[in-house]
């Protein structure tokens, strides 16, 4: 099974999810979007699993200092897909694709199924 691990590496969700992978014995691939980048292809694959309303960390710092205009403009799946490509790091992270399994958010007792 293919594990990949999508997030940015400052991140303090995703340095704990790396730690739970790798004691876990869970082979994965980081797909840092600051180094690796991020195209509409992937935000639109994580839209399909999760639904775009769920890729928006509204709790973030990011989100919090966009412009109130910029919020308000998200109102649907292009408009959300738009500002997350201009600013990676208002998307909900981390999230981890294995196979057709698809998880969004770290927590450890719903990882604890992958091997």
């Amino acid at each position: 099974m293919s594990v990949t691990l999508y997030g940015i590496a400052n991140c303090d969700k995703v340095r704990k999810a790396r730690a739970f992978l790798d004691e876990q014995g869970v082979g994965h691939v980081f797909h840092d979007y600051r180094k690796a980048g991020l195209d509409r292809a992937l935000l639109e694959r994580f839209a399909d699993a999760f639904g775009w309303e769920a890729l928006i960390n509204r709790k973030g710092t990011t989100w919090r200092r966009l412009p109130e205009a910029d919020r308000d403009a998200v109102t649907d799946k292009d408009s959300a897909l738009a500002l997350l490509l201009d600013n990676p790091s208002a998307i909900k992270r981390p999230i981890l694709n294995a196979g057709d399994q698809w998880l969004i958010g770290f927590e450890p007792a719903s990882w604890s199924t992958l091997r």
